[in-house]
């Protein structure tokens, strides 16, 4: 398997971190989005959209981070990323698109570059929008988290992959994951994994940290 992505982007960590929690191996290709890499021809020939992630699997081409993940749930079944119960499923999904479709997309590199363009956002009225929209999603989701180690339980799974990414950027912004003691908890716990330790961005080949 080959991983095309990024070392900073949330939606390429997903990915590291699901990949590693089910034990795969993968070759790192990276695409380095402030060289605007991934509107190459070379890279939208594997995704049109011109986005990372891109998981190739012999013949097969898969993008977006949740689909990938839900292939390798199928494809690669233990340790699952999702609990047996459609309605836990259904929770955890909830949980994990709060993340991928609801706070991450509004602070992306590349709507953040159009707010500055189009709008003539300042560095501070990003980094206020960015803030902004965090701890929106952020303090939604502590009141759906249950007192266990992880959201389906003892074991991480589909919506700790989509949460790490997302503390990484909310500490690089500068907020204070203390103030969200339910998912502070999760993080403490998913910093002791191996999986997500070799997932995170400084540890990639193409890291610049």
């Amino acid at each position: 398997m080959e991983l095309h992505g990024y070392f900073r982007s949330s939606a390429s960590y997903r990915v590291r971190i699901g990949l590693n929690l089910k034990g795969l191996s993968f070759e790192y290709k990276a695409v380095n989005l402030l060289k605007n890499e991934q509107r190459a021809e070379e890279y939208t020939r594997l995704n049109p959209q011109g986005l990372v992630p891109a998981l190739v699997d012999g013949e097969q081409v898969l993008t977006q981070s949740l689909a990938i993940l839900e292939w390798l749930d199928e494809t690669h079944p233990q340790p699952a990323l999702l609990p047996d119960s459609p309605t836990e499923r259904a929770r955890i999904r909830a949980l994990a698109y709060g993340i991928a479709c609801d706070i991450q997309p509004i602070q992306n590199l590349r709507i953040l570059r159009y707010l500055q363009s189009e709008y003539g956002l300042s560095d501070e009225q990003k980094m206020g929008w960015i803030r902004h929209w965090i701890h929106e999603g952020f303090a939604a989701l502590e009141n759906q988290l249950h007192p266990a180690p992880f959201a389906a339980g003892d074991k991480p799974g589909l919506f700790e992959c989509c949460l790490m990414p997302q503390i990484y950027s909310a500490e690089r912004f500068g907020m204070d994951i203390a103030d969200y003691p339910a998912i502070h908890r999760i993080m403490l716990a998913c910093n002791e994994i191996p999986a997500f330790i070799e997932a995170r961005p400084e540890n990639q080949p193409d890291s610049t940290l």
